[in-house]
């Protein structure tokens, strides 16, 4: 039975994982692209979950899971036209102190709409109880969430690996004077970026609210975590990502089954590790800021 239960820990690490994919993932394209710390990131997915929180009453589960990541996205427009695109070339410090003001704003703006007393949504019915492999239950919600991550990631790595776009953006991402001498304005494609990560973080947020607690400090407490993520797979690497992603997951999930306590210790003496023998990360590469 400890075999059984180590195992369900495992899978849920796995669901964990996935769910920092979907957060680290966007921030992580921002940066490599943009050359900005976006401290704000968090806040697209705690509005995410508060707008589904909305939407459910009109659309249910299945229409907010598609309107709220295309909502946000549009916000994400927004945010890269009228704040972002001010600190490509600025000092980075700016960038962090204005990113993480919005944070802020967004945190206060939340608790004024919805008050800050937490939220707890349902998920659908046909989404409740577990599936048995013998004496091993798999969680229907958890496996959901799986496939949509897996489907999700496979979608964004061939829009980065085997489309026009993708092309110009890794090439951005290496060589941006190559790419401006060719004539190729960056912008529109980094107005695409800051699109597709906030939507990815609203999808998180549309996610993970039946299964967390909807509060309006969720997105400030996800960032620590996504920041670990991101520095243990290394800027500028999709798969480095998705690996400490699922790496960081996994190990909490392990480590819970021990001890409660050293679980939440357990990704930063891995993100330790990983820096003492690689410090650009696991698949981390030297990248050229934007320009």
């Amino acid at each position: 039975m400890q075999l059984l239960f180590l195992l369900e820990q495992v899978v849920n690490g796995l669901v964990l994982g996935g769910y920092y994919v979907l957060i680290a993932l966007g921030l992580s394209l921002i940066f490599s692209v943009g050359g900005v710390v976006n401290l704000a990131h968090g806040a697209f997915y705690a509005i995410g979950a508060y707008v589904s929180f909305e939407l459910m009453k009109y659309v249910g589960f299945g229409g907010s899971i598609i309107i709220t990541p295309v909502l946000v996205g549009l916000l994400g427009i927004l945010f890269e036209r009228f704040l972002l695109r001010r600190f490509y070339t600025a000092d980075p410090i700016l960038g962090l102190l204005v990113t993480f003001s919005l944070a802020m704003v967004v945190e206060q703006a939340i608790r004024m709409i919805w008050g800050a007393a937490p939220l707890f949504l349902s998920m659908p019915a046909s989404f409740k109880g577990s599936l048995a492999l013998g004496n091993f239950l798999l969680s229907k919600y958890r496996l959901f969430i799986l496939l949509v991550v897996v489907v999700l990631m496979t979608g964004i790595w061939l829009l980065l690996n085997k489309t026009p776009f993708g092309r110009v953006i890794r090439a951005g991402v290496q060589k941006p004077d190559m790419v401006a001498v060719l004539g190729i304005r960056l912008q529109p494609y980094l107005t695409a970026i800051v699109m597709l990560g906030v939507a990815t973080a609203a999808l998180a947020g549309v996610l993970f609210a039946p299964i967390a607690v909807v509060e309006p400090a969720m997105g400030t407490d996800i960032m620590t975590v996504a920041f670990v993520v991101v520095i243990i797979g290394g800027l500028g690497s999709f798969w480095g990502v998705v690996l400490a992603a699922i790496l960081v997951g996994v190990v909490r999930g392990v480590t819970i089954y021990f001890d409660s306590a050293a679980g939440e210790a357990s990704m930063y003496v891995l993100m330790f590790l990983v820096l003492m023998f690689r410090p650009r990360g696991l698949l981390g590469k030297r990248i050229e800021r934007f320009e």
